[in-house]
């Protein structure tokens, strides 16, 4: 397969609650990197940083930068992994990922639907992403798992756009997705519970564990066309434990992109 590009987001201006986010991706890289473990992934692949076309990580001036640069580095490649940054780079991100692959289907994993309309004024907050794709159909399918936060708009955002939708307190087993189409992956880490990541600006409790979270992700049978990691604050963090983990996924999220791209 073609190498994966990465690219890192320095972006945290529509966060809500807190700043720091912007600080994650250089952090994840260091992790990834570091002597504490190694660069294989659970299926038996070694996930060196020559998989990469690794295209560094970007300052950002203006919000639809994102999607500027995004369209630049994925004109003539295939797979993309970028690293946030708060979650409303993934509406931009998107939105440059589906001129090169049409409307593909989107698994969501996160404690929160981000499926507002406006969030204090601003429609591309961190917490609307997924209406703004969903409004201009920049995906065919999306799936949210790990919800747990779930208000009267956003139930009603859920109903209007067809999502479908996997609540912690309905969760018994994890689900099966039945994928049929190529996927994007996009994690927020506070989609996990905090007493696995509390590196985030956002503790919500309730949430899935680290082992469920890679056990989605190794379930996937579909080509991963794309992914992408948000939300890590690294100034909430507590010794370095969320960046491990985010590192982990990272490993695991490029291994299944790698198995499932032959």
């Amino acid at each position: 397969m073609k190498k994966i590009i990465l690219q890192g987001i320095l972006y945290d201006e529509k966060s809500s609650f807190l700043k720091g986010p912007a600080l994650a991706p250089p952090k994840i890289r260091s992790f990834y990197k570091s002597p504490s473990a190694n660069y294989f992934a659970e299926n038996g692949l070694e996930i060196l940083p020559e998989i990469f076309d690794d295209k560094g990580d970007f300052e950002i001036s203006t919000y639809f930068d994102i999607e500027k640069f995004t369209s630049k580095n994925i004109k003539n490649n295939t797979y993309l992994l970028t690293l946030g940054g708060d979650h409303s780079i993934t509406y931009p991100v998107i939105k440059s990922f589906s001129k090169v692959h049409g409307p593909i289907d989107l698994i969501h994993i996160d404690a929160h639907a981000d499926l507002y309309d406006t969030f204090e004024g601003d429609k591309y907050s961190h917490a609307c992403p997924f209406a703004r794709i969903m409004e201009e159909k920049l995906v065919k399918r999306l799936m949210q798992i790990g919800i747990r936060t779930l208000s009267k708009h956003q139930r009603e955002q859920s109903e209007k756009y067809g999502v479908e939708t996997f609540e912690m307190n309905q969760m018994r087993e994890l689900p099966s997705l039945k994928l049929r189409n190529p996927v994007y992956i996009s994690l927020d880490m506070d989609a996990l519970d905090p007493a696995y990541a509390p590196g985030v600006s956002h503790h919500e409790p309730g949430g899935l564990s680290t082992r469920e979270v890679l056990t989605i992700i190794q379930a996937i049978d579909v080509p991963i066309l794309g992914a992408d990691i948000v939300e890590y604050n690294p100034t909430r963090d507590i010794n370095n434990m969320t960046g491990m983990v985010c590192a982990k996924l990272f490993k695991e999220i490029a291994s299944k992109m790698i198995e499932n791209n032959p």
